[in-house]
């Protein structure tokens, strides 16, 4: 078998050799030292060679895989400087607390995760003692994306720091109070402490990436100067397995993103048992990164293993390390002395006499104790070379001891990431392994005591004077009192009222249009953000690349194929457009940072990011729960919207059911305009809440779902009745009357209210005039604008009414004292209309494009899931002959009329 590791002879066979024989001697060279030293002395000396190559310029293909030793030699390690001693009792107590947390939340059936922060301790405090920076000093500080199953340790540290009480440890995943923690890292249940939700496994480390992409873009521009920030990632090995988590790792290299660090926590355990049980996680990772192009920096191995790599003269320990699988290594952790012998050091002669000087207690305190993840030092020194390194992202591969310090029954077991306490005299155990001063009285009625060495403690001193120093608490979230932003120009707005004549419009056309407009403004017009995943000449966006510019940070350096046309593709390193190519995720990653920037960077930015629809919530709806979390604010823009307006592109383009996922969503404010000007009206709106003057009581921690359409239709000029912005805000009003329409109903006509949104009101336009012209029906058009906020306020509406006050919904005044019956209809499943039925006081029914798209014309499809407009006649038809207002032969004859 050929391996995949070496140089293939194809690669080096098409370069013409000019000196055989030198190549000969070099060859022979090597044969010879394998020969007389070994092959680990013949690799060595190649790796060796390579490096030398690469430090002088010579381009030549980089190692994947190192040997499974440290990176940094404990003789190259900086000193820490600090009192290792101090920040050692100061680690013991959040430990502790860490622990005592989540065994006391257990006893109210609450779980919570113990083994993880155990593991990943040092990895905190390390970063907490010497390297994150804090907010107090420009605002920005470092973005820190904390391991979710790690967060006890992280409550501890701020329970020592003075920031949460005993009593809100104990209310840890116990929030309906008001005074709880939540169980992960949640920006929405606990905004002054957590800027980044992290638990959903894998949006992390991708979130991670883009943040550190958007602080370059956010000082290329000239908006701030956040250079000195700097992104933590920390980060699980088992959570590596996440497709998200590595999608965006070319991405960070490619932009040279060194203001960015992966800290991965190789505790070798997943939550069932080992990551790769029967191969090596870290060795994988480095390789799976290094192709990515990152600076690799592994600290696996602790000061008790030095002696050991002394005696290896022959290589064999450091062969023997690389070949043992991850599951084994787990083994040895929790086996005796006589085991690890005979098989980790039994399979080689050379092992065998290594063992012979080696006690018990030593092979137990490295196969044990020592991993690079548990000592300060070798943290501090991967951390600070991390730093140092220019150029690209860094990854820190740390391995640790999942359940590390919680004793025997917790450490390596396959089932401790389940296991939600420890019993007494295991805390006891606990206590006397991390020397603290915690009496067995201090135990009282079986419950395990909270740990503080006092407000004015040595340890809680030190702790503070390193975060001073350091730009003050972390974790930590702030809202900047921010100016709201000033309100564009009407006029930009306004120009959507008088409609396109005879011009046909698509609304998709439309927002890019007032987008254009906006971006111009002389205030805020250099604080939008438009985000695009490699489809904006589909959305009709290719007339912003001129004069805006795509993000780059190395600019353009070539010429461009079209350079010689109007709208021509430009990059440039201040370029405001992030065009991420076909990458919903990334680009859902650019949306996030950018739209919490009012936070993180005191800086607000308006994000707009235009998707296919069916691309949008079918496919990474989990980060809009994610931005929704984190507080996130701008325009999420569904194009080509609907399941029969994309029809040509098949079943996996065809939206019906976008407007549904987005409802779940409590921030997101979903709407499905039908014409340019409510286009218009909902972002003026959305700017006026969100980054304006919000109403009182307003939430202004919302972003806004728009739907817009691919397919070119009239747009009518606004009416001009009262009340018209309210109602495509609130999300219905009346578009007009049969007779406003002109149809001249005959008088005591049977009448039928009409309710369509998006491309659907068109269709019940056309019903109107059938209706009224071949039927003698008078029909009054509605436009639902958002059947989600009709709904949501009635739900308020119902809430307050449990509490005593009045309130009657929205949509209920709306249509109050409509005549007739209400039909429905949208570009989407019937579920969407169906939102708001229980609130309709008349007699209720819609219709929708339920099931699976197809490819066809729009006619046709739309005839296939009866929702044109002979459809809606024969519908509405139907509903007025239940009612007795119609003969019901009409519904017969309409169906043959119109061919249905």
């Amino acid at each position: 078998m050929t391996d995949p590791h070496a140089i293939q002879p194809s690669e080096l066979d098409q370069l013409p050799d000019r000196d055989p024989e030198e190549t000969a001697e070099w060859q022979a060279s090597l044969d010879a030292v394998a020969k007389a030293a070994g092959p680990h002395r013949a690799a060595y000396l190649m790796r060796r060679t390579l490096e030398r190559a690469e430090g002088n310029g010579i381009a030549l293909p980089k190692l994947l895989e190192t040997d499974y030793v440290n990176t940094i030699p404990t003789a190259t390690e900086p000193g820490v400087p600090g009192d290792e001693a101090m920040e050692s009792r100061i680690t013991a107590w959040n430990r502790w607390n860490a622990a005592a947390m989540v065994t006391r939340g257990a006893k109210h059936g609450v779980g919570g995760h113990i083994a993880t922060f155990a593991s990943a301790a040092w990895l905190y405090e390390t970063g907490f003692n010497h390297f994150f920076k804090g907010k107090e000093a420009d605002g920005s500080g470092d973005q820190l994306y904390i391991q979710g199953h790690a967060s006890p340790g992280i409550y501890a540290r701020a329970f020592l720091d003075g920031r949460l009480t005993e009593q809100q440890l104990d209310n840890f995943r116990q929030e309906a109070g008001g005074n709880g923690l939540p169980s992960y890292p949640h920006p929405r249940r606990l905004p002054w402490l957590w800027e980044f939700p992290t638990v959903s496994m894998g949006l992390g480390p991708l979130s991670a990436i883009y943040q550190a992409r958007f602080n370059r873009y956010l000082t290329a521009r000239g908006i701030k100067d956040v250079s000195d920030s700097h992104v933590w990632a920390f980060l699980g090995d088992g959570e590596m397995d996440e497709p998200e988590s590595t999608a965006a790792l070319a991405l960070a290299s490619r932009e040279g993103l060194d203001n960015l660090t992966f800290v991965i926590n190789c505790n070798l355990q997943r939550l069932d048992g080992p990551v790769r049980a029967n191969f090596k996680i870290v060795q994988e990772l480095e390789a799976q990164f290094r192709g990515a192009g990152w600076n690799v920096v592994k600290t696996l191995w602790g000061t008790a293993w030095d002696e050991l790599f002394q005696l290896d003269t022959t290589g064999a320990l450091v062969r023997r390390l690389r070949e043992v699988p991850d599951a084994q290594v787990q083994t040895y952790q929790t086996r005796d002395a006589a085991y690890i012998r005979a098989d980790f050091f039994g399979k080689d002669p050379a092992l065998v006499e290594m063992a012979k000087l080696l006690s018990d207690d030593k092979i137990l305190e490295c196969f044990h104790l020592s991993r690079g993840g548990h000592e300060s030092r070798k943290v501090y020194a991967a951390y600070k070379s991390a730093l140092d390194h220019k150029g690209g992202p860094t990854v820190i591969l740390a391995q640790t001891v999942k359940g590390f310090t919680l004793g025997a029954g917790f450490a390596s077991k396959n089932a401790n990431h389940q296991m939600k306490k420890l019993t007494v005299d295991e805390f006891k155990t606990m206590r006397d392994l991390l020397e603290l001063p915690i009496s067995d009285a201090q135990f009282t009625d079986g419950q395990v005591p909270y740990g503080h060495p006092g407000a004015d403690s040595p340890e809680v001193r030190y702790l503070q004077e390193r975060r001073a120093a350091l730009g003050g608490p972390a974790p930590a979230r702030r809202v900047h009192a921010l100016a709201p932003l000033p309100t564009p120009a009407e006029k930009a707005f306004a120009s959507f009222d008088k409609g396109s004549g005879t011009q046909n419009v698509a609304t998709t056309m439309a927002f890019v249009r007032l987008i254009k407009d906006l971006v111009r403004d002389k205030e805020t017009g250099k604080r939008w953000v438009p985000i695009v995943p490699d489809e904006a000449r589909t959305f009709g966006m290719e007339s912003l690349f001129p004069s805006l510019g795509i993000y780059s940070p190395k600019g353009q350096t070539y010429e461009p194929v079209d350079r010689d046309q109007l709208m021509y593709y430009k990059e440039a390193k201040n370029g405001q457009i992030l065009n991420e190519g076909i990458t919903e995720a990334g680009s859902m990653a650019d949306f996030i940072a950018a739209s919490t920037a009012y936070s993180t960077h005191g800086e607000a930015m308006i994000p707009f990011y235009i998707f296919y629809s069916m691309f949008g919530w079918q496919r990474t709806a989990d980060q809009m729960w994610q931005l929704g979390d984190q507080l996130g604010r701008g325009f999420l823009v569904g194009a080509t919207a609907g399941r029969t307006t994309l029809t040509g592109e098949g079943l996996q383009h065809a939206d019906g059911h976008s407007p549904v996922i987005a409802a779940t969503n409590p921030a997101a404010l979903s709407y499905d305009p039908a014409f340019a000007y409510e286009v218009a009206a909902i972002v003026k709106d959305g700017l006026r809440r969100m980054y304006g003057e919000a109403a009182p009581g307003e939430d202004q921690n919302v972003f806004y779902y728009l739907t817009v359409y691919n397919e070119p239709m009239p747009q009518p000029a606004k009416p001009s009745a009262p009340g018209i912005d309210e109602g495509i805000v609130k999300g219905l009003y009346r578009f007009n009357t049969a007779e406003s329409a002109g149809l001249s109903p005959v008088a005591n006509a049977p009448r039928i209210q009409l309710l369509g949104s998006g491309t659907a009101i068109h269709w019940a336009l056309k019903a109107q005039r059938l209706l009224a012209e071949e039927w003698g029906v008078a029909a009054d058009v509605w436009s639902a604008t958002s059947w989600t906020e009709l709904r949501r306020d009635a739900l308020a509406a119902d809430a307050a009414l449990l509490q005593g006050e009045e309130r009657v919904p929205y949509v209920r005044q709306a249509l109050h004292g409509a005549e007739g019956p209400v039909l429905a209809v949208s570009d989407y499943m019937r579920q969407v209309p169906d939102q708001i039925a229980q609130w309709v006081d008349q007699d209720y029914s819609s219709l929708g494009a339920d099931g699976f798209g197809l490819s066809d014309t729009r006619e046709a499809a739309r005839r296939h899931f009866g929702v044109d407009a002979e459809s809606i006649v024969v519908a509405a038809l139907a509903q007025l002959a239940r009612r007795g207002e119609v003969k019901a032969t009409a519904v017969k004859e309409a169906r043959e009329k119109y061919g249905l």
